[in-house]
């Protein structure tokens, strides 16, 4: 049994199939899968660089599957972004815990990027304010308390975060 029949009999609907590396870009793409089964060897685009572009653009998940067994084989596939590795020959018992793996794997990666983000745009949020405090200091000659007092009474008559009071404010758009 191949790796579609075995992905079938799994119960996976199995959206499209590619047998280079390019196409199997492209396929990604254009169908975002949860998850993409790639071999090392594929001609065109080899598999390591296929899913070093997938991960790297945050398409989905990516098994490699190959004949190689060896740790560095293993080791560049997880450099290029794979969260699972599969030899073959392998059966659907070995494919069905990898696949529950790679797919929990790469849900933890999606909630660690977003809680990244999230922290990444506190941070500006917080530049953004402090930025504004200062302006209103050296401006208007309030001391820090009175600065973010005003502008956390400006965010709440306008029923906008302090981060939008800040910005309208640096921008002119809000003054005391």
């Amino acid at each position: 049994m191949d790796l579609v029949e075995m992905l079938k009999e799994l119960g996976y609907d199995v959206v499209a199939e590619a047998f280079n590396g390019e196409r199997a870009v492209e396929l990604v793409r254009q169908h975002r899968p949860d998850l993409a089964f790639l071999d090392i060897a594929m001609p065109v685009r080899d598999g390591l660089s296929a899913a070093e572009e997938i991960s790297r653009d945050n398409l989905c998940a990516v098994v490699m599957v190959t004949a190689f067994s060896q740790r560095d084989v293993a080791m560049k596939a997880a450099e290029a972004g794979a969260v699972g590795y599969v030899v073959k020959p392998f059966t659907m018992a070995d494919l069905e815990p990898s696949i529950a793996l790679a797919l929990a794997r790469w849900r933890q990666i999606q909630d660690l990027q977003g809680q990244v983000e999230a922290l990444g745009d506190r941070a500006k949020a917080r530049e953004e304010v402090e930025r504004a405090k200062a302006v209103l200091q050296e401006r208007f000659g309030l001391s820090e308390p009175e600065a973010f007092s005003w502008l956390r009474k400006a965010a709440m008559d306008r029923r906008i975060t302090l981060s939008e009071a800040a910005t309208a404010l640096l921008s002119g758009q809000v003054t005391p």
